[in-house]
């Protein structure tokens, strides 16, 4: 399964959640397969998908989402650590792990030889889970106590998707609107 795939799985649950997208791919395939004003699309600012997310949590109680990629985590690192400490009751961090640097050109990351699912386990996130094990619909359904970590396996690839038509300012003031209701 590639990461649009994995998107479309994601996406088919989705209520009322607050979605930040990782950079460049994940963004534009997310927007194609489900565009919403509680989706907010990064445009740049690679590895802070998962701070930008911590921070949303901690300032309100809608549930927040975060599709990452394993590059992104890993430039970022720190980022576990912090949301594990912080302990949002609110978070759920979805790392989309294809060990590729899908956006500009399928690099591989160090994610071929590191388990980040492990290193989140090592953290102490109690809740820490395989993406084909669990029902990811029932998670979404239940009250969150403490930060929730999902590695997805994928394959490396990019969808055939257009680039997201909404401007940077457009893109903040819907999501800001829907996080202010």
């Amino acid at each position: 399964m590639e990461r649009y795939d994995a998107i479309k799985e994601i996406a088919k649950n989705l209520t009322d959640e607050l979605v930040i997208a990782n950079i460049g791919f994940p963004s534009r395939e997310l927007y194609e397969i489900k565009d919403r004003a509680e989706n907010f699309y990064m445009l740049g600012s690679m590895g802070l998908a998962s701070s930008i997310g911590l921070g949303l949590g901690l300032s309100q109680d809608k549930k927040v989402i975060v599709l990452d990629g394993d590059g992104s985590i890993l430039m970022n690192l720190g980022s576990l650590v912090t949301i594990f400490n912080q302990n949002p009751s609110n978070f759920i961090l979805i790392a989309l792990d294809n060990s590729a640097y899908g956006s500009t050109g399928n690099q591989e990351t160090y994610c071929k030889n590191t388990d980040l699912l492990k290193i989140a386990k090592s953290i102490g996130f109690k809740k820490a889970f395989n993406f084909k094990d669990i029902d990811f619909k029932e998670i979404l359904s239940e009250d969150i106590e403490e930060p929730i970590f999902i590695h997805f396996k994928i394959n490396p690839g990019n969808a055939d998707v257009g680039i997201i038509d909404l401007t940077p300012d457009k893109i903040k003031n819907r999501f800001k609107e829907i996080v202010n209701k």
